[in-house]
């Protein structure tokens, strides 16, 4: 486990990435606002809808803070969230029990401002289920879904590889599976060899897209791609702006 996610300044960080807004994100007349609202986005840009039938279910898996997994609750008749930060997943069933939250905002230095996250009114939190797990080790009993969601986690993985290899066993044939990532690969989270891109073999660029053709192919077919920018505020005049790789797969 990589402890950084269970710091108080990144579970203050990621509940104002899912849960901010707008204004309390990003405070200027300018900016990217085309790259608020980034979880959300993540299901209601990729989910194919016409490929759902009654009674989908749903599993977010790296959720967070939870707030992709609260949009799949829309589509979904139940969905489970899973992230191996213990911060994460109490604080999204503190949201899910009160549908609300405060936590404080950095502003500059030590100075902070409070914020409220909350999950929209019209979003049925009965729907979802919260639990801590490891993405190399989910439990055998998961079940096949509807629709599996890993947003931004693979370049976060120790191995991402393993992952790869179980959502054969996760994903409902013709149930979609969404990869989104900026593939930033840094040996602070993964070891060099274990990339699934950015690196070269045998004279060879490799590139994470191209990998996941390959470890997919067998059983996934690609259905679309889409770049989904997101933006994660540090403090008032210091953020984060990257452009993830949204893959949308259909099982066969």
């Amino acid at each position: 486990m990589n402890f950084i996610y269970e710091s108080d300044q990144l579970l203050s960080q990621y509940l104002l990435f899912h849960y901010g807004e707008a204004q309390d994100v990003l405070p200027f007349a300018f900016g990217p606002r085309d790259a608020l609202d980034f979880p959300l986005r993540c299901v209601r840009e990729c989910v194919d809808r016409s490929l759902l039938h009654g009674n989908a279910t749903g599993l977010d898996i790296g959720c967070a803070v939870g707030r992709g997994s609260f949009e799949l609750a829309r589509l979904c008749e139940s969905v489970t969230g899973i992230d191996v930060s213990h911060r994460f997943i109490m604080a999204a069933i503190e949201l899910k029990k009160n549908g609300r939250l405060g936590f404080d905002r950095v502003d500059e230095g030590v100075l902070k401002s409070r914020c409220i996250g909350r999950v929209p009114a019209d979003i049925d939190r009965r729907r979802v289920h919260f639990e801590v797990g490891d993405a190399h080790n989910l439990r055998e009993n998961l079940g096949l879904h509807d629709i599996v969601l890993a947003s931004n986690l693979l370049d976060r993985m120790g191995d991402p590889g393993r992952l790869i290899q179980r959502l054969p066993t996760l994903v409902k044939p013709g149930g979609q599976l969404i990869l989104t990532s900026p593939y930033t690969w840094m040996e602070e989270f993964t070891p060099h060899g274990k990339w699934l891109g950015g690196r070269e073999a045998d004279g060879e660029k490799i590139y994470t897209f191209d990998t996941l053709k390959s470890l997919l192919a067998p059983n996934f077919k690609l259905h679309r791609t889409l770049d989904l920018p997101f933006l994660i505020r540090e403090h008032t005049r210091k953020y984060q702006w990257s452009i993830a790789q949204a893959t949308v797969w259909v099982r066969g």
